[in-house]
C-alpha cells in the first residue's frame, strides 16, 4: 500500500482495527508505507479523540463495540476450544442462560438437547442455532436490538429476566481484571448484571486475550464468579491471578 494522508491512515487503521480488535505498529507500518513512529502518533491521536482504541505495548486494542460477525471471525478456534470446555457443565434439564457473545453462540451450537433443556439468551443467533433440537426449548428475551451485537437489550429485557430463575448464567466478557468482567456499553453490561441477579451460578468463558484488560463498564464481579475457562491449559501463568478469586478454572 503507498503512503496515505493522515485521515486516510486513521481510517484504515479504525477498520482494521474493528475487524481484528489488535494491530500492531509494525504491521500497519509495513501495511501503509510508513513508519512506526508515524503509526504510534495516529494511534495517540485516535486515543485522545475517543476512537474507541486503547494504546498497547507494541501497537493498539480497539475498545469500541465490534459487529458480531467481525468479533465471531477472530481467535474462532480459540473461542471454539472454551464452548468444548463449558459444553460438560450444561445440563440436560432446567433452565440455563446464554448471553449474546460470539463464544456463547458456539456454545449454543454444541448443546444436543437430550433432556427436557430451557435456554434463555439475548443473542438472536445464538436463539436460531438453538432451534429445532428436541429436549430443547430456546426462548429469545424482549428488548431493543443492537445491530452492533446481534442482541436484545434494554430495560424490557432485564424486566423479563427478573421474572425467570437460571441455575447457570454462561457468558463471555470484553474484559476481565482481578475485579470482574466489563462491557464495552453501558447497556450490554446492564443486561449481564440481570442475568447475573437471576442466577445461581455464573461461569464465564473468554479468549485469553481478555485477561488484564478493562473496558467501559462494569458487569459481573468475581464474588459472583464460579468458574472461569479459556482456551489456556488452567495452569497457564497467565491465569494466576485468578485462582484466588474464582473456585473453578478450566
Amino acid at each position: 500500500m503507498t503512503s496515505l494522508a493522515a485521515e486516510q491512515r486513521r481510517a484504515w487503521l479504525i477498520d482494521r482495527l474493528r475487524s481484528d480488535q489488535r494491530i500492531s505498529l509494525a504491521e500497519a507500518a509495513e501495511e501503509l508505507g510508513v513508519s512506526e513512529m508515524t503509526v504510534r502518533r495516529d494511534l495517540d491521536t485516535l486515543e485522545h479523540a475517543g476512537g474507541g482504541i486503547r494504546r498497547v505495548r507494541g501497537g493498539a486494542l480497539y475498545t469500541g463495540p465490534v459487529s458480531f460477525r467481525g468479533r465471531e471471525r477472530s481467535y474462532a478456534a480459540e473461542k471454539a476450544r472454551v464452548a468444548e470446555k463449558l459444553l460438560p457443565l450444561v445440563p440436560d434439564s432446567g433452565v440455563i442462560a446464554l448471553d449474546s457473545s460470539t463464544t456463547m453462540h458456539q456454545l449454543a451450537q454444541r448443546i444436543s438437547g437430550s433432556g427436557e433443556l430451557v435456554v434463555v439468551t439475548n443473542g438472536m443467533l445464538a436463539f436460531q442455532a438453538l432451534q429445532e433440537r428436541p429436549g430443547l426449548t430456546a426462548i429469545l428475551t424482549g428488548g431493543a436490538a443492537d445491530r452492533r451485537s446481534d442482541s436484545l437489550v434494554g430495560p424490557v429485557a432485564t424486566a423479563f429476566l427478573s421474572n425467570i430463575r437460571f441455575s447457570t448464567f454462561f457468558a463471555s466478557a470484553a474484559a476481565i481484571d482481578e475485579h470482574g468482567c466489563y462491557e464495552n456499553t453501558l447497556e450490554e453490561a446492564d443486561i449481564k448484571r440481570a442475568f447475573a441477579r437471576s442466577s445461581s451460578r455464573i461461569v464465564i468463558g473468554a479468549h485469553s486475550e481478555k485477561l488484564g484488560n478493562s473496558a467501559t463498564a462494569a458487569a459481573v464481579s468475581f464474588d459472583r464468579i464460579d468458574t472461569l475457562a479459556s482456551e489456556l491449559d488452567p495452569d497457564a501463568r497467565e491465569l494466576a491471578p485468578y485462582r484466588a478469586l474464582v473456585p473453578e478454572i478450566r
